[in-house]
């Protein structure tokens, strides 16, 4: 995993995520991967970043999302692409869904836990804050670990 400072090709969101991170600088992230190893490197990288560093990255999927996330950093962006989506935050033990057609957004605020059901396939941009994602288990009643990146107290 490495962070590129000049990209001249198009980038796939799809597999190469971008960061953006202090002084409006976007890298794209070349050899990302949703493992422990590359998300710790990450996490390292962009950590000088803090609280503004953003990840931006599209999502393609069908049916209901197997986990729960939190991002205690900042604020995420879910913009519905195509398709239909609704996304569930747990608001004090209350649900509280939002259904996404394409071109319609949401702000999970900082801190919320919340999950993505995509309705037939779907695609999503999300504009994540990097540091410090929280996941469950979509069948954990409250969250019980920190599994994701860690945030900057946590960084290699």
């Amino acid at each position: 995993m490495r962070l590129v400072n000049h990209e001249r090709d198009a980038i796939d969101l799809r597999t190469t995520p971008v960061h953006l991170g202090l002084g409006s600088r976007a890298k794209p992230v070349e050899g990302f991967a949703w493992d422990p190893e590359v998300l710790h490197a990450y996490s390292a990288a962009v950590a000088p970043d803090g609280a503004e560093g953003r990840m931006v990255m599209i999502f393609d999927g069908d049916g209901p999302g197997d986990h729960w996330e939190s991002h205690p950093a900042g604020d995420e962006l879910v913009v519905c692409l195509s398709g239909s989506v609704t996304v569930t935050r747990d608001v004090d033990g209350v649900p509280d869904r939002v259904l996404l057609g394409p071109g319609e957004a949401t702000v999970n605020p900082a801190g919320v836990w919340h999950v993505v059901d995509m309705e037939g396939p779907t695609s999503i941009l999300s504009i994540t804050a990097s540091l410090g994602t929280d996941h469950r288990s979509r069948t954990d009643t409250r969250p019980t670990e920190r599994v994701g990146t860690p945030g900057p107290e946590e960084a290699p």
